[in-house]
């Protein structure tokens, strides 16, 4: 009997879809891909409750080499269930959940593995409401190993057509952004402004050429804007320094009033702008999270901002500063989004959610995860912002940042890793309990949070399990110079009680 229960990373489904040397094996063959479809086919028709003939999915893909064939072999898998499967191409992630929401489609499927490396991919999936979750890629997985092997084509039902879902998806960026300065169609807000995009040659080179530029933007110096699906510049990516690094560049080097980064399926962004000395600011991690509840505050007054559970103390700080909640949750986008909305069924202003990777969602925006969708809204602060006089980074001068930070990713050598990382987890909470300097955070939902007073680092750290690797990732920050090497030297004499995890990159830190 088939098994494709490896392939299911949380939400989505990951695999390596093409062979390289030295990699591994491919799992996401097209084989794979087909009895997917098929599987999605008849969890959307039980979902629906409508007659197969009626059902219409379309898929898209980045820019990956493997897109093209992945997306006939779904088309396949789903037409062989009797479901109408319409190719797209080139697409972005959130451009696939917005063709079901308003263009009429009763799913999507968007082939991607994000920034992963070239020879990997992945698929995501859409209905009307929301992106699935864990428990629906896990059915979809069962089914898929019932699906029919034989090839018959007199078995197959429904049919495969072509359909563009970009256009739509950017007519209606532009017109929020029209909506949103009081300007009417043909308006042109970016007129003598030049703002420049790398999107790393995955799918984000239409937000420069479709969007930016017919909007009046000069988009001279931007950067990988032609989709290559091996990427050959750097990973595309907001979360890499290298790729940071480029678009910092390029902006001070072209003089532009705004850089923009996409991943690759254009679901995540970061954003760079000029400061007053020639030089630049990155808009990534707690800089965006701040600035865009900055500018969400300005729009709806105090509101409560979900955030993944390793931002800064700084943060917190700025956050409930402009009068607003700050609610640290799991990492992860789907926990992240999944808390914000569960708060407002409580009944709480929780309309944005942002994790550090550079996933945001907005209530105003479906609570879809959408990189293009936060740049808009930094756009037109830009624009009014310069209406003013001021720099657009005049909104999160009150921002306090740590003097130092570091991710060490630890790992857990012991077999059992649940029942061990529980024991380390419940030995660290005790250890900070009873150590001076230390405090243990309250009310954290992922982990162990532990601050460090002033002698003692002057900061924090969070200790916790990875979602998807044999990893406990730790991530630490200090407010002092030297500090951080304290708290990783106290952690590390702490954990060295548990010889089943290799604690070498915290080491290092601590020396």
């Amino acid at each position: 009997m088939k098994d494709y229960s490896s392939l299911q990373n949380g939400s989505d489904i990951r695999g390596v879809a093409m062979e390289i040397p030295g990699g591994k094996p491919v799992n996401l063959t097209g084989r794979a891909a087909h009895d997917i479809g098929w599987a999605f086919g008849r969890w959307l028709s039980e979902k629906l409750g409508k007659p197969l003939g009626e059902i219409r999915v379309a898929i898209g893909a980045d820019s990956r080499i493997t897109g093209p064939d992945l997306m006939r072999c779904i088309a396949e898998g789903l037409c062989r269930f009797g479901v109408e499967a319409c190719i797209s191409g080139m697409a972005s992630t959130p451009a696939m959940f917005m063709c079901c929401v308003e263009g009429g489609f009763d799913g999507g499927i968007m082939v991607t593995a994000s920034h992963l490396p070239y020879e990997r991919n992945g698929m995501k999936f859409f209905t009307k409401e929301s992106g699935l979750e864990k428990a629906d890629i896990k059915k979809i997985l069962a089914y898929a190993a019932e699906a029919p092997d034989d090839t018959d084509a007199e078995a197959v039902k429904g049919r495969i057509g072509a359909c563009g879902v970009m256009p739509m998806y950017v007519d209606g960026l532009k017109k929020k952004i029209l909506s949103s300065l009081d300007l009417s169609e043909g308006a042109k807000p970016f007129e003598g402004m030049k703002i420049i995009v790398d999107a790393g040659n995955g799918a984000g080179g239409f937000f420069a050429t479709e969007l930016l530029r017919p909007l009046g933007a000069d988009i001279t110096g931007s950067l990988y804007l032609e989709p290559d699906g091996y990427f050959p510049n750097h990973q595309p990516n907001p979360e890499n320094k290298e790729a940071m690094a480029a678009i910092t560049n390029a902006v001070i080097a072209s003089g532009a009033d705004m850089g923009i980064i996409f991943d690759t399926d254009v679901d995540r962004a970061g954003a760079v702008l000029p400061d007053s000395k020639g030089g630049a600011v990155a808009l990534d991690r707690n800089r965006l999270i701040a600035m865009m509840t900055a500018i969400l505050k300005n729009q709806y007054g105090p509101i409560t901002v979900v955030t993944d559970s390793v931002t800064s103390t700084g943060l917190a700080e700025f956050i409930e500063g402009l009068g607003c909640r700050h609610h640290r949750f799991k990492r992860g986008y789907r926990n992240v989004i999944g808390e914000a909305q569960r708060l407002m069924r409580e009944g709480e202003n929780a309309i944005f959610a942002m994790e550090t990777s550079g996933h945001g969602a907005l209530c105003e925006n479906y609570f879809l995860d959408d990189g293009a969708y936060i740049i808009v809204k930094l756009l037109v602060e830009l624009v009014r912002s310069r209406r003013e006089g001021k720099l657009l980074t005049h909104l999160i001068d009150g921002l306090r940042e740590p003097k130092e930070g570091a991710e060490a990713r630890l790992p857990v050598t012991e077999p059992e890793f649940a029942p061990f990382t529980e024991r380390v987890l419940k030995g660290v909470e005790e250890y900070f309990a009873a150590k001076d300097g230390f405090e243990v955070v309250p009310n954290n939902y992922e982990g162990v949070r532990v601050n460090a007073d002033r002698s003692h680092g002057d900061g924090w750290f969070l200790i916790r399990r990875s979602l998807h690797d044999p990893l406990m990732p730790t991530n630490l920050e200090s407010d002092s110079e030297g500090g951080l090497k304290k708290i990783a030297a106290a952690l590390a004499e702490c954990l060295a009680a548990y010889p089943g995890l290799d604690t070498g990159a915290l080491s290092e830190l601590a020396e």
